[in-house]
């Protein structure tokens, strides 16, 4: 069974800097599409940054310059590196892994429990 276990997450003020982690169990981080999304309040689920099997990274518009992903296959862990947050990055945030970067919305993908982030003054 695959479960995806995300920490990291808190409140920052806007200008600054949090690094979500994604520890994975029961699947290999270095074999999977393993990607962030974020859902706030109102608002459907989005994709914000995703890292393929083979080590591609895509980046939302909203966040490009700003964030990072990253794949430590040792730890068998995925990370997310946010930099200059701003009010709307204010969300929670979802770790996911799935077969191909195509199937991170099927029956096929996992979810971990999401962590929140709250960038505000």
């Amino acid at each position: 069974q695959v479960q995806l276990v995300e920490s990291g997450g808190g409140l920052v003020q806007p200008g600054g800097s949090l690094t979500l982690s994604c520890a994975a169990s029961g699947t290999t981080v270095s074999t999977n599409a393993m990607s962030w999304y974020r859902q706030a309040p109102g608002k459907q689920r989005e994709l914000v940054a995703i890292v393929t099997s083979g080590g591609n990274t895509n980046y939302a518009d909203s966040v490009k310059g700003r964030f990072t992903i990253s794949r430590d296959n040792a730890k068998n862990s995925v990370y997310l590196q946010m930099n200059n947050l701003k009010p709307e990055d204010t969300a929670v945030y979802y770790c996911n892994a799935a077969p191909s970067r195509i199937a991170t919305m099927s029956p096929f993908a996992s979810w971990g429990q999401g962590t929140q982030v709250t960038v505000s003054s």
